[in-house]
C-alpha cells in the first residue's frame, strides 16, 4: 500500500453514475504527474488529496495508482491554492482572478474564504456581491464533498447524491435517519427502490408500518405519471404488493389507516373503492366548482348578433357554415363552451370571428395555448397575439409552500386576469393541475372558450380534462365536422379524417403531401429515414433538417427514439475536433445537437439576448416538450447552454442534464401541440395497446406540408382498426355532475 499527496492536475475521465475517475495528481516536488484511478465521491481540479493505493501497470496506459481510499486536505501552498481556485470550481473566478486573490492573501486564502469573505472585495475585480457568492460556493463545495462521502456508504450515484444535497442541504442527514422514503417523493431519479435500499441500511424492516404506508403513497403518486387522478383500491393494492413484496391483505389494512388519517382520499364509484392522492381529489373538486361558477348565461338578441356576424363575414370575405355560426352564438351567450374539430374544419376562422364579435363590443380578449409552439401557431393563424398558459398566468419559478410541484402563478384568485374573454387552444393537452391554475385566475363574468380535438392524445400530466368536460354535458359543445374545400385539397387532412373515422388511408400516386415508402426490414427503414431527412425532404418542404421531425411510437427497440437519435446524430451533427461533447447516462451530447426538455423545470432561468449579446428579456421556466439546440458545453464550469425557440437561452449544470434528450427523433406523445414542415413516421411492429388509431392520428396531424410513412402499410391498417386506449382514471366529469346536482337541490 502506497500513500501520496498532491493536487488534482486534471481529470481525464469521470463516470458520473458510479464516481469512477481517472485523474492526474501532481506535486511541486515531483518530476512528473501520477495517474490515479478509482472511485471518488466528489473531486475537482486543484483539489488537494491524500490517497492510498497500489501501484499497478496497465498494458495500454502504463503505470497507475489504483486508489483504495483517499482524504481531502486543504492545499497548504500558494501554488496549489491558486490551482484550485482557478480551475473553474467556483463560478466567477478564473485563473487571472485566482492569481490576484492568492497574491493578496497567500497561504491564508482559504481562511479568508471561510471566516472573512467580505475581505475578498479588497482584490481588484471582485465586488462585494461576488465576494459573498464566491465564499458561499466555496463552503458549499466543502459541505457537498462531505455529503458525497457520507452518501457513498448508501450506494448512491454521484448525480443523485448531488441532487439530494441540493434538495435538503444539511437536513439531509436527519431525513436519511428518520424518513428515507421522502427522497422518492421529492427528488426525480430517486425511485422507491433506491429509497427502500437506503431505508434497509438505516434499519427499517420489510414489513414496517412506515415502509408499507410510504410504498402505498408512492404507488399512488406514480400513477399520476400514467395520467391517473385516482386508482381503484384493488389496482393500488396489487401495485403496492408487487413493489413491497408483501401480501395484499397486509397492505389493505394500511390503506384503511391512510384513509382514516386523510393521507389519501377514498370515494365509492361504480361499486368500488377509488383512492386519490389528496391534492388531486381537491384539485378536481375545485375545478368542477369553478367551471360551474363561470358558466353564466349572457342574454343577447339573436337578430342583432346575426347582423353582426354577416357584417364580419362580408368584411373578411368569408362564409361560415351552420356549425361555425352556432359556435359564435354559443361563445357570446355562455360563460363556458367547447369548440371541437379536427384539421381543416374551420376552427381558426371560427375563433377569428368570435374575436371580432367581442372586439366590436370593446371587450378585452386573451388567447393562449399549453405550449410555445401551439401559441405561436395560434398567433400566426389568427393574427392576434397568443401566449402560453404559463406565461398568461405569469408563472413564478419560486417554490410555493402550498404547491409541492415547485411553482406558482402570480395570476390567481387574489390577482385574476383582466379579461372579458379567454380562448384556450389545444385543450386536449391541458392537465388537471394547469386547468386548476387557469380557473383560479378567472372570475365569474369572464367567458372561457376551449378549443381542441378530443381525438388527439391526452395530456402528459394527470387528468382527462377536455374529454371529462365534454362528457359531463354541463356546457355547450359545438363540433365542427365539415372539411372545407381548400383543406380538402390536402391528402394529410383527408387521410387524418379517414384515420379518425376508422377508414383505410388512401395512397395516391399523384399526392404531393402524403407518402408511404414500404419497407419490411428495420435496417432498410433506418436507411430511408436518414436519406429523407438529410437529402430528400429539406429542399422539398423548404426547411432545414432540424425543422423536419422524425416521430416514433416507442422509445426503445430497433426503430425506437433512442436508436434513431443515435443514428441521426451521426449524420446531422457528426463529431468534429471543434465540438465539445459530454456523455450523460450513456447518451452522448454534442455542441449543435438538437435537444428537447423532457420535464417541467419551473426554476430554470432563461434570457433572450440581441446580436450584441445584450440581454433584453429574462424569465423562469422551461417546459416539457420545448426543443432547442446545444450552443455550448463547458467542461470547466460544468454547464450546458441550450438555445430554445423564440431565442430563449438557458444554462444547465451537468447534474441537470437528465432533463434533456436528443430530439432528432421524438416520441409521438411529445409532439402534441407542435407542427412541423414535414413528419417522418417509421412504422413496422409494436404492442397493440400502444399502436392504436389515436397515436397514428396524432402523428399525421403534426405535419404541415408533408407526411412520409416508412415501413409497413399493414401496420398502418392495424393501427386504424385498433381503437383500444389505455384507460385513464379521472373523475372531473363526476365532480361536475355531483356539484351541479347539489346546486339544483339547494335552489329547489
Amino acid at each position: 500500500m502506497e500513500e501520496l499527496e498532491g493536487y488534482v492536475e486534471n481529470i481525464v475521465f469521470r463516470n458520473e453514475e458510479n464516481g469512477y475517475t481517472v485523474l492526474h495528481l501532481s506535486h511541486p516536488e515531483w518530476d512528473d504527474e501520477v495517474c490515479c484511478v478509482g472511485c471518488f465521491s466528489y473531486v475537482a481540479e486543484g483539489q488537494y488529496l491524500v490517497i492510498q493505493g497500489e501501484r499497478v501497470f496497465h498494458k495500454e496506459y502504463g503505470e497507475q495508482i489504483k486508489v483504495s481510499s483517499y482524504q481531502e486536505k486543504q492545499p497548504k501552498d500558494s501554488m496549489a491554492i491558486e490551482k484550485y481556485l482557478g480551475s473553474g470550481a467556483i463560478k466567477g473566478i478564473g485563473p487571472a482572478l485566482a492569481a490576484r486573490i492568492v497574491k493578496k492573501f497567500k497561504d491564508d486564502t482559504f481562511r479568508i474564504f471561510e471566516e472573512e469573505p467580505e475581505r475578498l472585495a479588497e482584490v481588484k475585480g471582485i465586488s462585494t456581491k461576488l465576494a459573498i457568492q464566491a465564499a458561499g460556493q466555496f463552503n458549499e463545495k466543502r459541505e457537498m464533498r462531505e455529503a458525497m462521502i457520507f452518501l457513498q456508504d448508501y450506494g448512491i450515484s454521484m448525480n443523485l447524491a448531488v441532487k439530494i444535497y441540493r434538495q435538503y442541504g444539511k437536513e439531509m442527514y436527519e431525513i436519511l435517519r428518520t424518513n428515507p422514503y421522502k427522497l422518492a417523493e421529492d427528488i426525480a431519479g430517486v425511485g422507491f427502490k433506491i429509497a427502500d435500499e437506503i431505508a434497509r441500511q438505516a434499519g427499517f424492516y420489510q414489513d414496517s408500518d412506515f415502509r408499507i404506508r410510504a410504498g402505498v403513497i408512492y404507488c399512488l403518486q406514480q400513477s399520476t405519471l400514467q395520467g391517473h387522478c385516482y386508482l381503484p383500491q384493488r389496482e393500488l393494492v396489487d401495485m403496492a404488493s408487487g413493489l413491497l413484496g408483501l401480501e395484499p391483505a397486509l397492505i389493505d389494512c394500511h390503506v384503511d389507516e391512510l384513509c382514516m388519517n386523510k393521507q389519501i382520499i377514498c370515494r365509492e364509484m361504480d361499486e368500488q373503492r377509488c383512492l386519490y392522492y389528496g391534492s388531486l381529489y381537491y384539485t378536481e373538486m375545485n375545478c368542477a366548482r369553478m367551471l360551474l361558477d363561470l358558466n353564466l348565461d349572457f342574454p343577447v338578441k339573436e337578430k342583432d348578433l346575426e347582423k353582426k356576424v354577416r357584417r364580419i363575414e362580408h368584411a373578411e370575405n368569408i362564409e361560415l357554415d351552420e356549425m361555425q355560426k352556432r359556435a359564435v352564438f354559443q361563445a357570446v351567450q355562455n360563460g363556458v363552451m367547447v369548440i371541437m374539430g379536427g384539421p381543416g374544419t374551420g376552427k381558426t376562422t371560427t375563433i377569428n370571428t368570435i374575436v371580432r364579435v367581442f372586439e366590436e363590443e370593446g371587450m378585452d380578449i386573451l388567447l393562449a395555448a399549453p405550449t410555445g409552439r401551439a401559441a405561436k401557431r395560434m398567433s400566426e393563424t389568427t393574427g392576434y397575439e397568443a401566449q402560453t398558459i404559463h406565461r398568461l398566468l405569469e408563472m413564478n419559478g419560486a417554490v410555493d409552500e402550498d404547491d409541492k410541484r415547485g411553482m406558482h402563478f402570480e395570476r390567481n384568485e387574489l390577482q385574476p386576469l383582466e379579461a372579458d374573454v379567454v380562448i384556450i387552444d389545444e385543450m386536449s393537452m391541458v392537465d388537471i393541475y394547469l386547468m386548476h391554475a387557469l380557473l383560479q385566475a378567472l372570475v365569474p363574468g369572464t367567458r372561457l372558450i376551449m378549443v381542441g380535438d378530443a381525438n388527439q392524445l391526452p395530456s402528459v400530466g394527470p387528468g382527462n380534462v377536455l374529454k371529462d368536460i365534454i362528457h359531463s354535458g354541463f356546457c355547450h359543445v359545438v363540433r365542427l365536422e365539415k372539411v372545407f374545400r381548400q383543406a380538402a385539397e390536402s391528402d394529410i387532412i383527408l387521410n387524418a379524417h379517414r384515420i379518425n373515422r376508422g377508414e383505410p388511408v388512401e395512397y395516391r400516386r399523384d399526392s404531393k403531401d402524403f407518402f408511404c415508402l414500404e419497407r419490411n426490414q428495420p435496417q432498410d427503414i433506418l436507411n430511408v429515414v436518414v436519406q429523407l431527412i438529410v437529402q430528400k425532404l429539406p429542399p422539398y418542404v423548404h426547411a432545414s433538417p432540424y425543422d423536419i421531425q422524425v416521430l416514433a411510437p416507442m422509445r426503445k427497440g430497433e426503430l425506437g427514439v433512442l436508436k434513431l437519435n443515435d443514428l441521426l446524430q451521426q449524420y446531422l451533427n457528426p463529431m468534429t475536433p471543434d465540438k465539445v461533447e459530454k456523455e450523460f447516462h450513456g447518451v452522448l451530447f454534442r455542441e449543435n445537437d438538437k435537444v428537447m426538455q423532457i420535464k417541467n423545470n419551473y426554476q430554470l432561468k432563461w434570457k433572450k439576448s440581441n446580436s450584441y449579446g445584450d440581454t433584453y428579456e429574462e424569465g423562469e421556466g422551461i417546459f416539457n416538450g420545448e426543443s432547442g439546440v446545444i450552443r455550448s458545453i463547458s467542461t470547466l464550469s460544468e454547464t450546458v447552454t441550450v438555445e430554445f425557440e423564440e431565442g430563449k437561452s438557458a444554462e444547465y449544470e451537468f447534474s441537470e442534464m437528465e432533463e434533456l434528450e436528443l430530439a432528432y427523433a421524438i416520441a409521438i406523445h411529445k409532439s402534441q401541440g407542435s407542427e412541423y414542415p414535414a413528419v417522418i413516421l417509421p412504422l413496422l411492429s409494436g404492442p397493440r395497446m400502444l399502436f392504436n388509431r389515436n397515436l397514428l392520428y396524432t402523428a399525421v396531424t403534426r405535419a404541415k406540408k408533408c407526411v412520409t410513412i416508412v415501413g409497413s402499410r399493414q401496420m398502418v391498417d392495424q393501427m386504424i382498426c385498433n381503437v383500444n386506449e389505455k384507460k385513464r382514471y379521472s373523475s372531473l366529469d363526476r365532480r361536475i355532475l355531483e356539484l351541479e346536482e347539489a346546486d339544483a337541490q339547494i335552489l329547489s
